[in-house]
């Protein structure tokens, strides 16, 4: 049941631009285990199952559940929904500081973190040629189309395995954000449809739904490709590459800042920055609390 329940705050990070499924995945004790269950799957098919089956139900409902929310809500109420993401960013900072303090300081490592922050903000930059909500593709039309998917879930998930960087951001560069997150409301919608006897609803969500085949095929082979590098990594490089996750979160709260406030934010509003300042305390509490350091 718990790891049912770490998987729906995994599916929800998955879904905000700028949060880090994966580093949430670390926070919360299950990064390790994926990569060895995903890494041992052939050696160990049943345990493997056994462990993965409720974190993905936990992550595939929170990204239902909260892809319309989410949207609702950055629309709605901007400046705290988008403090509040921040501050669930930077509440990561306790545990990135636990990981790096194995190793002693060299002030050559923080080469590593201008490297994370750099590469992430600029791949996030080459995106933004469209809005969030805006939806390239509508439905499977041709081979270029399941080419066009199939890369989007090869780039952002093979990237979004390694800590600290957002599959969204990713999505965004690819400007397949909208495509890929218009697609998962689909099946809610498609859902919904089919109760109400309403077969041509019905079918045309499921045309978009159907997007997330070559998606999903890319995603696993992405997800595969990436599995064994990062395991090899984390084992006997592991406080470097957090340095380099310290870049690649300080680009993450940059981008956010940028995205979600700055269009929101004019001239000096007390009232605003009080809100801004309260949200990110809780995102920050909130991080803080489902981080275990015996995790």
């Amino acid at each position: 049941m718990i790891n049912f329940v770490k998987g729906i705050i995994i599916g929800l990070a998955l879904v905000i631009p700028g949060l880090s499924g994966s580093i949430f995945a670390v926070v919360v004790g299950l990064y390790d285990k994926l990569l060895d269950a995903v890494n041992h799957f052939r050696q160990q098919p049943r345990a493997s199952i056994r462990f993965l089956w409720p974190v993905a139900l936990g992550a595939v409902i929170g990204i239902l559940v909260s892809t319309k929310a989410v949207l609702a809500l950055t629309t709605s109420f901007p400046i705290p929904s988008y403090g509040f993401f921040i501050g669930l960013v930077l509440g990561i900072g306790p545990f990135i500081i636990r990981k790096i303090q194995t190793i002693p300081f060299r002030w050559g490592y923080l080469l590593l973190s201008l490297i994370g922050f750099a590469a992430i903000y600029g791949l996030a930059k080459l995106g933004g040629t469209e809005p969030e909500n805006m939806i390239a593709l509508h439905a499977l039309n041709s081979g270029g189309d399941w080419l066009t998917m199939g890369f989007a879930g090869v780039f952002s998930v093979s990237l979004m395995a390694i800590p600290g960087i957002s599959g969204s951001v990713m999505l965004m560069v690819l400007d397949q954000y909208g495509t890929v997150y218009n697609a998962v409301s689909q099946l809610g919608t498609g859902v919904r449809a089919l109760l109400q006897g309403d077969m041509t609803a019905f079918g045309h969500a499921m045309a978009a739904a159907a997007l997330l085949v070559p998606f999903m095929l890319g995603a696993i082979i992405g997800l595969i490709a990436v599995a064994k590098l990062m395991g090899y990594l984390l084992k006997h490089y592991e406080a470097l590459v957090y340095y380099a996750v310290i870049g690649i979160v300080l680009a993450a709260v940059v981008i956010l800042i940028q995205t979600g406030l700055v269009p929101y934010w004019h001239g000096s509003n007390l009232v605003t920055s009080f809100v801004v300042i309260a949200s990110a305390v809780i995102g920050i509490l909130a991080t803080i609390f489902l981080d275990r350091p015996e995790n």
